[in-house]
């Protein structure tokens, strides 16, 4: 068999298309379109019968749960967790309310994330007393420099008229320091995957230093703290009170579904990031939840709430109660549905004060709802005046820091064999994970048109193969793989870019979401890209699955000729990937001006955690020939490269041209 025949008989089944290039494209928009979404929907299926991890029991879950408690604040981009700095917490101002005082303050989570805050208490508080507190995390309100915390006083007011300490705290977005909450949503920055960034992390890791200087107050019970809020809010709750175990009482209002209705019904469109996790490690998404387990949880909701569907939280409290369950704590668990849209009603706001009440004062008498006076938002400004401002505030870059980059450290000879597994390991455990252990040859197809045959490396995604773009010569081969926007009109200039080469067969492959399997993509709200970060990947992480399935069939037994791989930028940094998880698929990699960092993609889940592009292109020596073309190549970051090559012993495997 030769290579001709191996690459027809690795190609997926039929797809009905005709012609080429970019018609090709416009042609099978609507196909593409169905297949990608019935994938994404199957994914989503398949991570959903994960609840609990698998535990059946309670011994079984407390057994996971540590575990899981890591996995989750890693996902956050909190694991390691950011040092607890000095609080620096200022009152700036206070007001009276009847008989609540008002504190407007502001504390930095970190130095220079300034969190602005109110924080409601009694007017009269008795020496030596200790009050139950509330942490109150805010949705998405518009308020613009007042801070969208002044949109929910009447919940600091009332649980400060009923005899709490209540610390309203504003977003990063729409705080009175605004930062970004929309990164991948509408702003394109998809490097956020790369990085291992969620303003979630953020929303949760100010909610964490919330409470610390509530705890910090003479006046609150440590050991009485809860957490409520709504929409992004909700969310929030979730996030802070699955991380930190000083809360003991939760009710999220309207803040979380599920992956079914996010993903498979498209949810995800109404939703900014702060309301997600990167679900790296694949969890069904009532999980985080769950970390909750046993302390008292009121999961309440509204029935026509169309960003949080009834059918996605009819599975949360039928999950939640069988976790529940496991610990004999049924009763601990509650959900209360108020008729209407996404909003905060009477009966809403009563089911969630006399929830607190019940389980942080141990009084269950009926409550009264909130109704007090508004007070002007200005009036409640941490921060009276623009001029006001500190100039060392990072809130509106806090995603180029929060979560910090890998410092890789780069081998010496005697030590690059240790480096380089722990290298790999770490990408297959942080970056990788979706990928299988073992790479197995794309499945056979249909030819489109002479030389034009569909491919897939997992069930339910094709791309395209074309073969034979030139012959003769020496008996060796090149695929070159393209990038989405580049189509077979491209491939003779590519080739000429690469070093000279007489080859037998040049082979060209579009990974998914290119040619013809071109899904529509709208920006915003990036429905496909951001659904694949929920289910544990990428798109560009799918595409290094595909080009590794064609090494993989490329490098059947039998073939023992040549074989080097080349791509335009991003393409060629795929793969080079690619050629990491299928050891002797290739010979070499030639890139044409690479991207010097992963910031500028592709964009994988975490990567830079881990490292970035010079250190993964060295972990191809000393068996893969590596050269880089363009402008880019003399980049002084692939000094990092060249570096890691001679360590290696493979100095003469790397160029520069």
């Amino acid at each position: 068999m030769n290579r001709r025949d191996l690459l027809r008989a690795s190609a997926l089944g039929a797809v009905g298309i005709t012609g080429g290039g970019p018609s090709l494209r416009a042609a099978e928009a609507s196909p593409a379109d169905e297949m990608i979404h019935k994938y994404l929907a199957a994914e989503t299926k398949r991570i959903s019968a994960k609840f609990l991890d698998g535990a059946t029991t309670k011994e079984g879950w407390e057994q996971v749960r540590p575990r899981l408690k890591r996995e989750f604040l890693y996902m956050l981009g909190l694991d390691p967790l950011p040092e607890k700095t000095p609080l620096k917490a200022t009152v700036t101002g206070t007001l009276e309310a009847g008989a609540v005082t008002v504190e407007k303050l502001h504390y930095q989570s970190r130095p220079g994330l300034y969190v602005t805050a109110n924080l409601y208490r009694p007017k009269a508080i008795a020496k030596d007393a200790k009050l139950p507190a509330v942490l109150y995390v805010c949705g998405h309100s518009n308020r613009g420099r007042d801070g969208n915390k002044t949109a929910f006083q009447d919940h600091g007011l009332w649980f400060a008229a009923n005899g709490y300490v209540c610390l309203v705290v504003d977003t990063l977005q729409l705080g009175e320091i605004a930062g970004k909450h929309h990164g991948t949503y509408n702003l394109n920055r998809f490097w956020w995957h790369a990085r291992g960034y969620t303003p979630a992390g953020v929303e949760c890791w100010n909610g964490i230093r919330g409470i610390d200087y509530l705890t910090s107050l003479p006046f609150v019970d440590a050991e009485k703290i809860g957490v409520t809020g709504i929409s992004g809010g909700g969310a929030s709750t979730n996030w802070i009170c699955a991380a930190d175990d000083r809360v003991k009482v939760a009710v999220p209002v309207s803040g979380v579904s599920d992956l079914e209705c996010y993903v498979t019904d498209r949810v995800i469109n109404g939703h900014c990031d702060c309301m997600f996790f990167h679900n790296l490690y694949q969890w069904e998404w009532t999980t985080a939840l769950a970390l909750f387990a046993p302390k008292p949880l009121l999961f309440a909701n509204s029935d026509k709430d169309p960003i949080f569907p009834m059918s996605g939280n009819k599975r949360i409290i039928e999950r939640l109660r069988k976790c529940y369950d496991l610990f004999g704590a049924k009763e601990k668990v509650d959900e209360h549905v108020s008729p209407g849209g996404h909003d905060y009603r009477p009966d809403l706001r009563l089911a969630i004060f006399g929830f607190f009440h019940a389980h942080l004062k141990g009084d269950n008498t009926p409550v009264k709802d909130a109704d007090f006076p508004k007070i002007e938002g200005k009036d409640l400004r941490a921060f009276p005046e623009d001029g006001d401002i500190p100039k060392d505030a990072i809130n509106a870059t806090a995603d180029e820091s929060f979560v910090p980059v890998a410092k890789v450290e780069l081998p010496t000879e005697k030590k690059f064999k240790g480096w380089k597994a722990e290298m790999l390991k770490q990408l297959r455990e942080k970056v990788f994970r979706a990928l299988p252990e073992k790479i197995a040859p794309v499945e056979r197809g249909h030819e489109i048109k002479a030389k034009w045959f569909t491919a897939s490396s997992e069930k339910g995604i094709d791309f395209i193969t074309v073969e034979d773009m030139n012959a003769g010569g020496e008996v060796r081969a090149t695929l070159m793989v393209l990038n989405p926007d580049e189509s077979l009109d491209k491939v003779p200039k590519l080739l000429k870019a690469l070093p000279p080469s007489k080859d037998l067969f040049t082979y060209v492959m579009s990974p998914r979401g290119g040619l013809h399997s071109h899904w529509t993509r709208k920006n915003p709200p990036n429905t496909v890209e951001r659904s694949l970060a929920l289910l544990g990947q990428t798109v560009d992480a799918g595409r290094v699955r595909d080009v590794a399935g064609v090494y993989a069939s490329m490098r059947e037994p039998h073939v023992k000729a040549p074989f080097r791989a080349g791509g335009n930028g991003q393409a060629g940094i795929i793969a080079a990937y690619a050629a990491l998880f299928v050891p002797g698929g290739v010979d070499e990699v030639v890139i044409i001006d690479p991207p010097v960092s992963h910031r500028d993609g592709p964009h994988f889940l975490n990567v830079m955690r881990v490292l970035d592009i010079p250190e993964a292109l060295g972990l191809l020596a000393p068996n893969v020939r590596l050269t880089l073309v363009g402008k880019s190549a003399k980049d002084k970051a692939f000094d990092r490269t060249e570096a890691i090559y001679k360590a290696a012993g493979a100095a003469d495997k790397f160029k520069r041209e």
